[in-house]
C-alpha cells in the first residue's frame, strides 16, 4: 500500500512539474493571439523551445585551450523573433501603451531618422550606432565581452517598439519556467574539439552568478526605453539617465534628436570642452543625415547662452578651438567643404544673435578676414540662400566689411 502511494505521488509531482512547463506555454500563445501581431513571424509557439534548448546546449561561450574566451552560439533571425512575444507581454504587462502603426512611425522619424515604408514586407529594421544609414539586418547581443561590436537594436513593426537582441535565459527564468528543457544543463558535455582540433570548454548560462541581476536590468532597460520614447514618460527617463547613458547620449550624438531640451541639457552637462578632445563635443553640436544634410543643434547653444556669466567663455571657445579643429585637414571628419561652411554659418550667426556684448570684428569678422580671403565663403553663403538663417546674409555683409578690427599699414 505504502509502494503504490509513493508511486501515485511521484506521478502527480511530475505531473504538476509538466503542468507548471505547459501552462506557462499557454500563456505565451495566448499573449501572442491576443497582444502580438505575428503576421509573417515565424511560428514562435513551435520554435520557442527548440531555440532555448540550442541556446543552453551551446552556452553563453567557450574557454578555447583554457587560454581565452570564444563564442559557441551564432545568433539569427529567429532567435530574435522566438523572444519577441515575450518581450511584448512584459511591456504591457509593466505599463506599455502599444501606439498606432501611423503614431509609432512618425516616433520612430523623429528619434532614428528611420522611415518605415508601410509598403515593405520587412518585420523589423535594424539600427546600430557605427553606421545609422545602413539597411543591412544583422543578428548579434549587445556583448562585447569577446568581440566588439556596434550598439545595435530593433524596431518591431506593427507590434511597435524597439528591442535588443535578447538569448531566451536573458529575460527569460527558464529554470523555473521551463525546468525540464533546463535540466539539459545538467547532463550536457561540458567540454568539445572544435574543427581545428582545439578543446573548448562551454559556460553554461547557469553558472554565471548575477543572472537574475541582469535578467531584470534587461528588463528594466527594456522597458524604460520604450516607455520613454514612445509613452513619454518622465519618471522612465530619470531611470535612463542614470542606468542607460550610453543609449539615452546617443539619441542626441548619434541619432541628432534634439527636441527634448532636458536630454540636450544633461548630454550638455556631461560633455567637456575639452581643447585636446573636442570629439565629443562636436558629436553634440551637429548631426550628419544619411541624405548629407546637416542636423544642428540648436538647442545646445541656447543652454549654453542661457548662463550669461559663462555664455562668453564657451563661446569664445568655439571660436579659438573649435573653430580651427573643425575646419583643420587634418582631422578625420566625413564633411565636405559645403557641411562645414553651413555649420560655421549657424555658430556663428546664433552667437552673433545670443551673445551679450557681441563685437563683430572679435568673432565673425576675424573669420570672414582670415578664412574668406579669397571670397570662397561668400560665394558658399550666398549660393545655399545663406541657409534662409533670419539676418544672416546682413550680418556676414557687416562682418567683411569690420574683417577683425585691426587696420593694416596705411589704413586709418
Amino acid at each position: 500500500m505504502k509502494k503504490i502511494i509513493f508511486i501515485i505521488l511521484i506521478l502527480s509531482i511530475y505531473s504538476c512539474k509538466k503542468e507548471k512547463d505547459v501552462n506557462y506555454s499557454k500563456k505565451m500563445e495566448y499573449k501572442k493571439e491576443n497582444n502580438f501581431d505575428n503576421n509573417n513571424f515565424i511560428n514562435t509557439d513551435s520554435m520557442f523551445n527548440l531555440i532555448l534548448k540550442k541556446q543552453l546546449e551551446k552556452g553563453i561561450s567557450g574557454l578555447l585551450n583554457n587560454s581565452f574566451d570564444i563564442e559557441t552560439y551564432v545568433f539569427k533571425k529567429e532567435d530574435l523573433e522566438v523572444t519577441l512575444p515575450t518581450i511584448k507581454n512584459i511591456l504591457l504587462s509593466n505599463g506599455y501603451k502599444t501606439l498606432s502603426n501611423e503614431k509609432f512611425n512618425l516616433k520612430v522619424k523623429k528619434f532614428f531618422n528611420r522611415v518605415i515604408s508601410p509598403d515593405s514586407n520587412k518585420n523589423f529594421l535594424f539600427s546600430n550606432d557605427y553606421d545609422v544609414c545602413s539597411k543591412d539586418i544583422k543578428f548579434y547581443r549587445n556583448d562585447n565581452s569577446i568581440d566588439i561590436k556596434p550598439f545595435g537594436f530593433y524596431i518591431i513593426k506593427n507590434n511597435n517598439f524597439i528591442t535588443e537582441l535578447y538569448a531566451i535565459p536573458e529575460i527569460v527564468n527558464y529554470q523555473k519556467e521551463f525546468s525540464s528543457i533546463a535540466n539539459i544543463e545538467n547532463s550536457m558535455e561540458r567540454e568539445f574539439t572544435n574543427d581545428k582540433g582545439s578543446k573548448v570548454e562551454i559556460t553554461r548560462w547557469k553558472d554565471l552568478p548575477d543572472l537574475d541581476q541582469q535578467r531584470k536590468k534587461n528588463i528594466q532597460t527594456l522597458v524604460a526605453r520604450n516607455m520613454y520614447l514612445f509613452n513619454d514618460s518622465k519618471a522612465h527617463f530619470k531611470w535612463l539617465i542614470l542606468n542607460d547613458q550610453y543609449f539615452m547620449r546617443s539619441l542626441v550624438t548619434t541619432f541628432g534628436y534634439y527636441d527634448d531640451t532636458t536630454l540636450v541639457e544633461w548630454v550638455a552637462e556631461n560633455t567637456k570642452m575639452d581643447a585636446q578632445d573636442l570629439e565629443p563635443l562636436n558629436e553634440v553640436i551637429y548631426n550628419k543625415k544619411c541624405d548629407g544634410k546637416i542636423g544642428f543643434n540648436y538647442t545646445f547653444l541656447k543652454i549654453i547662452s542661457e548662463d550669461e556669466e559663462k555664455a562668453t567663455e564657451k563661446f569664445n571657445f568655439l571660436k579659438w578651438y573649435y573653430f580651427d579643429w573643425l575646419l583643420n585637414p587634418k582631422n578625420t571628419l566625413e564633411l565636405t567643404f559645403s557641411q562645414k561652411a553651413e555649420i560655421i554659418a549657424r555658430m556663428h550667426s546664433f552667437i552673433y544673435s545670443n551673445m551679450n556684448d557681441y563685437r563683430t570684428y572679435e568673432f565673425m569678422g576675424t573669420f570672414a578676414e582670415h578664412y574668406d580671403y579669397d571670397n570662397t565663403y561668400s560665394k558658399e553663403f550666398k549660393a545655399k540662400n545663406y541657409y534662409n538663417i533670419p539676418d544672416f546674409e546682413k550680418q556676414w555683409k557687416e562682418a567683411k566689411l569690420e574683417g577683425d578690427g585691426i587696420a593694416l599699414p596705411g589704413e586709418e
